[in-house]
């Protein structure tokens, strides 16, 4: 079996993220015009790869990423597990490390291996990759789609990527990510290996 390609794309710019302001699973918010420019620079780039499936969560800034695909009739399905981490009662607040305690101390715990470390109402990693393990698993099984597309959100991005490449959690924070990055996979049927890591070349290109 030759190998299948998994494209892992991070959603396109928010006003929310210019303004620094976590959405979470609990903030559905659309693409803000630089977004929507990017994910039109995104498929001049990749129009053309012949997607066998497009895959999103269910939140609408991964769908507003990737309607260019979806318009030209691509086989398309949404996943909650897919969503970004729950960031409970500070969704849709500003969190920095400079300014927030709690937000710090997270982030440090998570460095610390305390990957069950949650804000309040909120979810840990841990929780994140049990709900991404079904898909997985579907994405797995599934041989025939040879090359697949998959939009989802930057901190869950970080935990499917250690969950792909047999990472522990506590080392997510290596994997950067960018609004509309691309992480290129392959998967020969036992492994995951990164081709192209934070790719941003496609919006470079497009100036």
């Amino acid at each position: 079996m030759r190998p299948r390609t998994i494209f892992l794309l991070r959603h396109g710019q928010t006003d929310f993220n210019v303004r620094g302001i976590v959405q979470g699973s609990g903030v559905d918010s659309s693409l803000n015009e630089t977004g929507r420019r990017q994910a039109a620079q995104f498929f001049a780039a990749y129009g053309h790869v012949p997607f066998d499936k497009v895959y999103t969560s269910a939140l609408r800034r991964t769908h507003e990423s990737v309607q260019q695909f979806l318009d030209l009739g691509l086989p398309h399905e949404a996943h909650p597990g897919l969503n970004e981490i729950s960031w409970g009662t500070r969704e849709g607040t500003r969190i920095t490390m400079d300014e927030d305690a709690e937000y710090r101390q997270v982030l440090h715990d998570w460095a610390e291996g305390r990957t069950d470390a949650r804000l309040t109402g909120g979810e840990s990693p841990e929780e994140v990759a049990a709900r991404q393990r079904p898909f997985i698993e579907l994405l797995k099984a599934r041989e025939h789609e040879q090359t697949v597309l998959v939009c989802m959100h930057g901190r869950a991005l970080r935990v499917m990527l250690c969950q792909l490449l047999n990472y522990p959690l506590r080392y997510m924070e290596g994997f950067e990510h960018s609004n509309l990055c691309l992480y290129k996979l392959e998967f020969t049927g036992s492994f995951f290996t990164v081709k192209n890591f934070l790719d941003v070349s496609h919006l470079q290109a497009a100036g």
